[in-house]
């Protein structure tokens, strides 16, 4: 399923202009702790958090991540925005919790396969 297809069933907000909505998403991460993300998620999948901040950006970056889910409502930094264009990362925002996203990704078929 395509990045796009996923914000569509959801109804996420894209919070960012420059990320691509057409990357495949290969699994997905639910994490608060950004070490914790950086040693489990791999490649393609899309993270959900609800950390709002710049060094989201640095590790969705870092790892090659599909796109970024910001739950709870949190209040998404104007330098996280920015950041996230620049590194061509697609970033969407939802009121709905953390719980909540991940539990539609599964129900979506949004699995990791090891």
């Amino acid at each position: 399923m395509k990045v796009g297809e996923v914000a569509q069933l959801l109804n996420l907000t894209k919070v960012t202009g420059r990320g691509s909505l057409e990357m495949e998403i290969k699994g997905g991460y639910t994490s608060d702790l950004l070490s914790n993300v950086m040693g489990q998620a791999k490649p393609g999948m899309i993270w959900v958090t609800m950390q709002g901040h710049h060094n989201v950006v640095a590790v969705a970056s870092l790892l090659g991540l599909a796109a970024v889910i910001i739950t709870g409502g949190t209040k998404i930094e104007a330098d996280t925005i920015t950041k996230a264009d620049e590194n061509e990362l697609t970033v969407f925002s939802t009121n709905m919790s953390s719980y909540e996203v991940t539990g539609k990704l599964y129900a979506l078929g949004i699995i990791n396969r090891q």
